[in-house]
């Protein structure tokens, strides 16, 4: 499948309830589903970012088709508070991340996300910093072990990082047929029917991406543009997003375990919670819709809700 196809629409649309006069934050814009959705489901307005500039031109209809309603911004959405301030926005109804790689990048060789094809070994979702080729023919082995185990969670990591060292000493890996070869070369066939590749490829994406850094900044920023009954929905495609996803909405809900009672933080009184969880599970996508897009049989959703104050509840400083 090719093109842009937008996990859970329907259910990141039911989460977030847009209304008339609301404020909406989509902070990966991607292939502007989420926002085209948000825009038709109420008379709101929506900024939308993205880091990578192709994204932002191709939203460019989106944009004229929606004018006054719709503003881009390129930039980081873990640096979302400090863009939106220029824009003069400081609370928001609603904000969505889906942390997903964009199909436009996934199936252009060009950018070098997918060992599907054949093309330089890039990973940037922007255009600035060092690529995945910088990383593999320049980190020390050692670190090189470490990024696969600790991104991709691989534990043949050593393995793949000895080998990839010994090949980068014949010629430097600048492609991605050539990487993904050297790592089917001491990987067997995975059970699962997954690539031998995956999960060094997702590990190689979010050290240059620095992803995980980027999805914490990111859920604190847009907890606190949140207004009163605001809504943070995130949809997560493994299980190193949705562990982050997870703690920080349960922590800011209120519902972290309490400390031990040898702990001297158990004598501090717990502040109460200025957030609630509208998702005590991830939701999950329908079997009719992974059937029509694979690419979202691994994602989860979470909703996070910002108490009103006036309520009797006090939000997070």
């Amino acid at each position: 499948m090719t093109g842009h196809v937008p996990v859970m629409l329907a259910e990141v649309l039911a989460a977030l309830a847009p209304r008339d006069g609301g404020r909406y934050l989509d902070a990966t814009f991607g292939g502007g589903g989420y926002t085209a959705a948000i825009l038709q489901a109420a008379r709101c307005t929506v900024w939308a970012i993205d880091r990578d500039p192709a994204a932002i031109a191709r939203g460019a209809a989106l944009a004229e088709r929606f004018a006054g309603r719709l503003h881009l911004i390129q930039g980081c959405f873990g640096d979302m508070m400090s863009l939106l301030e220029d824009t003069g926005v400081t609370q928001l109804d609603g904000v969505a991340l889906d942390l997903g790689v964009s199909s436009f990048q996934i199936d252009d060789p060009a950018r070098g996300f997918s060992f599907r094809f054949d093309g330089p070994l890039d990973m940037r979702m922007g255009f600035h910093g060092p690529t995945a080729a910088d990383l593999v023919n320049s980190l020390p082995e050692r670190a090189l072990a470490d990024v696969l185990f600790e991104f991709g969670e691989e534990r043949a990591s050593r393995r793949i990082a000895k080998a990839i060292v010994a090949a980068r000493t014949e010629a430097p890996i600048e492609t991605t047929s050539r990487l993904a070869g050297i790592i089917r070369s001491v990987l067997p066939p995975d059970r699962s029917g997954n690539d031998p590749a995956t999960r060094s490829f997702q590990a190689l994406r979010i050290k240059v991406n620095d992803e995980l850094a980027e999805i914490t900044r990111a859920l604190d920023q847009a907890a606190r543009l949140l207004s009163p009954f605001g809504r943070l929905v995130v949809v997560s495609f493994h299980s190193l997003e949705d562990r982050i996803v997870k703690r920080f909405m349960t922590e800011a809900a209120g519902r972290a375990p309490a400390p031990s009672r040898h702990d001297p933080r158990g004598l501090v009184a717990r502040q109460a919670a200025g957030f609630r969880l509208l998702t005590t599970r991830a939701l999950r996508p329908t079997e009719t819709e992974t059937a029509v897009n694979p690419r979202a049989r691994s994602a989860r959703l979470r909703t996070l809700e910002r108490l009103d104050p006036a309520a009797g509840e006090m939000p997070v400083p």
